[in-house]
């Protein structure tokens, strides 16, 4: 029962999105406070968790047909639609309360991310390739929800944060897309910006990845308000892009499902370090 509870809600990737906003709030935080920081990831984790949930409450049928999602509790048969919708709806209840205790402006920008997450991004999967970037915007809020937090405002430095892992979210998601594209043909979804693995394809996340490069090292030139970067930490970031880079060059060059899931682990390693990067950079100078 634990282990479907931890499914239905995506746990490990609910848990990487809390990371992202507490790293959004380390950067924006003036004075740490730990009851904030607290709150802060028991609510995005109820954000996140109800917004997997209903996605698999939506898409249960397609699930039952591809191999990575036919284990999943409902298209399994050992969660109802009934408990895993009273667990998708106390989530976003739990969520919402949880992110309005820090401020009114976090619980709007967590509740527009649920319901992009689940109104707008998950019917559009089986129609159109556009749902990458109506997704990539529920994707990017976590980072820059850690700002808003912190702050109770939305400026030039939360928008950077978001900026950041909009970008990021192409090379990351088409890398899936392209070594899962047989497994999510049988469930109908239009993952790849052309539908195909293809080069065209390959040049649109070369062209991602530069621009999440480039989005990653603007903090240094200081325009981005009170988010700054220092020249080391620029370098130190910089070279981090050149090496998810290596990997998006290195798909169009080969075209293989082992070089699609190399630069998608690659972009995980990327934002994760990049994260880690923006914060100790500061806290150091």
């Amino acid at each position: 029962m634990l282990t479907d509870f931890k499914e239905i809600t995506k746990m490990g990737l609910s848990i990487s999105v809390v990371f992202s906003s507490v790293a959004g709030y380390l950067l924006g935080a003036e004075t740490v406070s730990f009851t904030t920081l607290l709150l802060l990831a028991f609510g995005g984790y109820f954000m996140v968790g109800a917004s997997n949930a209903y996605n698999q409450i939506i898409e249960r049928d397609l699930d039952a047909l591809m191999d990575r999602t036919k284990n999943r509790p409902i298209p399994a048969g050992r969660m109802t639609v009934n408990t895993a919708f009273t667990i998708a709806v106390a989530f976003t209840i739990a969520g919402i309360i949880t992110l309005y205790i820090i401020n009114p402006r976090t619980a709007m920008y967590g509740a527009i991310s649920i319901f992009l997450y689940t109104s707008v991004y998950t019917p559009l999967k089986t129609r159109t390739p556009l749902a990458v970037f109506v997704g990539a915007i529920p994707g990017a809020i976590p980072f820059m929800l850690g700002w808003v937090a912190a702050r109770n405002d939305f400026g030039i430095e939360p928008g950077t944060l978001f900026a950041i892992q909009f970008f990021w979210q192409f090379p990351h998601f088409w890398a899936i897309g392209w070594f899962l594209f047989d497994d999510y043909k049988k469930g109908g979804f239009f993952m790849l910006p052309t539908g195909k693995r293809d080069k065209g394809t390959a040049v649109q996340i070369i062209m991602y990845t530069v621009w999440t490069v480039i989005a990653s090292i603007i903090p240094v030139f200081g325009f981005t308000g009170e988010l700054s970067l220092s020249f080391v930490g620029a370098i130190v970031v910089g070279l981090l892009g050149l090496g998810m880079l290596y990997y998006a060059l290195r798909l169009f060059q080969l075209r293989t499902s082992k070089a699609a899931k190399q630069l998608m682990l690659s972009s995980v390693a990327y934002i994760t370090l990049l994260q880690i990067i923006y914060v100790v950079d500061k806290f150091l100078r």
